[in-house]
């Protein structure tokens, strides 16, 4: 019976034929395409407002050279939403809570900020290994921790989106199981029960929504660093 919650969390196959990428590119299809003309339907107004109110609040702390980041950034975090709360639909599979997916994502983008601020002003880069004024004995052990640190960033990025995401479907997953089991037995504690599942849903909307825009924004900030 333990296995069985994790079991949701297998890549799905279909005759042997893993099914991941077709997971990724289901949201893209979902999207609404720009129109043609002046006015469009309620949707596209929707997805206009709600994507320039997101770049208008990711472009706050970040410099003129970083806004050529936007529209990858923004894109991204559309990206993250769509599959996090598709996945919580009923028979759906969550590719955001797979560890190796999340640091493909989280790898390339951190990396990328990291050159950048290499690239275009080395000598501040390398400063943020050492702060000002720090003790000459200290010197060596604060280059090492602040090293250790940086790399850290893409790993605690991956593992922050997996965790939050695993921790709420097998909640989800637990409660619902206690409330099946409970209906035949106890259907006062088994509507309780349901309703308690049906307020984590929404908790794991509000997760689903706010774990992609933290994603995104920590990527800013490393990225507000460098430029």
């Amino acid at each position: 019976m333990t296995l069985s919650f994790f079991d949701q969390f297998m890549s799905p196959t279909y005759l042997g034929i893993p099914l991941m990428g077709l997971a990724l590119l289901l949201p893209w299809v979902l999207f609404p395409k720009p129109s043609s003309q002046w006015l469009g339907n309620r949707l596209l107004t929707l997805q206009a407002w709600f994507i320039n109110r997101f770049t208008q609040q990711l472009l706050l702390p970040l410099n003129t050279p970083g806004h050529k980041w936007a529209a990858l950034l923004t894109s991204l975090m559309v990206f993250l939403l769509t599959l996090n709360m598709l996945g919580l639909l009923p028979y759906t599979f969550t590719p955001t809570t797979q560890l190796s997916l999340n640091m493909g994502f989280a790898v390339p983008f951190w990396l990328a900020t990291v050159l950048i601020g290499l690239r275009n002003q080395p000598t501040a880069a390398l400063g943020h290994l050492l702060p000002e004024g720090t003790p000459v004995p200290l010197i060596p052990v604060l280059i090492v921790i602040e090293t250790i640190s940086l790399f850290i960033r893409p790993l605690a990025l991956g593992v922050r989106l997996t965790a939050n995401l695993t921790a709420g479907h097998l909640l989800i997953q637990l409660i619902a199981t206690a409330a099946f089991v409970l209906s035949s037995s106890m259907p006062t504690v088994a509507l309780l029960t349901a309703t308690v599942l049906f307020l984590l849903t929404l908790l794991e909307v509000a997760v689903a929504m706010i774990q992609a825009y933290v994603f995104v924004l920590l990527l800013s900030l490393y990225l507000q660093e460098n430029v």
